[in-house]
């Protein structure tokens, strides 16, 4: 007679085990992060909102422009006629008229930038290199446009013509210039600064990507202690 044969084993199912190791893994990615491949809105999206923050900024700098206009010191001149041809001078050769002109617009281009600053990281808290460098470029944009706009509705640029209108001897405000060109970037450089403070300080955090728990409490008996204690006894 022969001996019953011994069935062999079943095969050992690995796909249930592989599956109960890697969903926390998963699991643990999903909590994170959220859907796998998804870091930010896409550089296509931020592009866009770049383009829309550097047009809005730069639209901002007519607003500066008139209040520069406003608020700028008047630098007074004076007209005569000598020998048939008409002369113009500054009446007060020792005022600060000229440097108030380029402080005015210093201040008022210094508060622009923090200003637009505030406004693009509340409305953009997220960031990014696209929306960094729109700031800058609309700042800048936006103190040309306020400069221009602030010569436009300033006096005449024909001092010789005022003069004459006015007549001998009245004065009569001089043109508003930028004595110092240097000043058109106090808006972007304020606007750079502001926002760098703001997401250093308010901006988002990357999570960790593994998270920390606490060590293991008591003895450890097995070998290879990891925290240098001696197998026990």
């Amino acid at each position: 007679m022969t001996a019953p044969l011994t069935p062999p084993p079943p095969p050992h199912d690995h796909s249930s085990h592989h599956r109960h190791r890697q969903t926390p893994l998963f699991a643990g990615a999903q909590a994170w992060g959220g859907s796998y491949g998804q870091d930010g809105p896409g550089m296509r999206t931020e592009v866009r909102e770049a383009v829309v923050t550097a047009v809005g900024v730069t639209i901002a700098g007519a607003l500066l422009g008139v209040a520069w206009w406003w608020l700028a010191p008047r630098v007074p001149l004076v007209g005569e006629a000598v020998d048939g041809s008409w002369v113009v001078y500054l009446k007060d050769t020792e005022g600060e008229q000229a440097i108030g002109v380029d402080g005015t617009f210093t201040l008022l281009a210094l508060a622009f930038g923090a200003l637009s600053a505030v406004l693009v990281f509340l409305l953009r808290r997220r960031g990014g290199v696209p929306l960094v460098v729109a700031l800058g470029v609309g700042g800048l944009l936006g103190s040309l446009l306020a400069w221009r706009t602030g010569v436009w509705l300033g006096p005449g640029q024909d001092v010789i013509a005022h003069a004459k209108e006015v007549g001998k001897g009245v004065t009569f405000p001089a043109p508003l210039k930028l004595g110092a060109k240097g000043t058109l970037l106090a808006w972007p450089l304020a606007a750079l600064l502001v926002h760098l403070g703001l997401t250093a300080l308010f901006g988002p955090r990357d999570p960790e990507p593994y998270p920390q728990g606490p060590h293991p409490q008591g003895p450890y008996d097995g070998p290879g202690d990891p925290y240098g204690k001696p197998p026990r006894a």
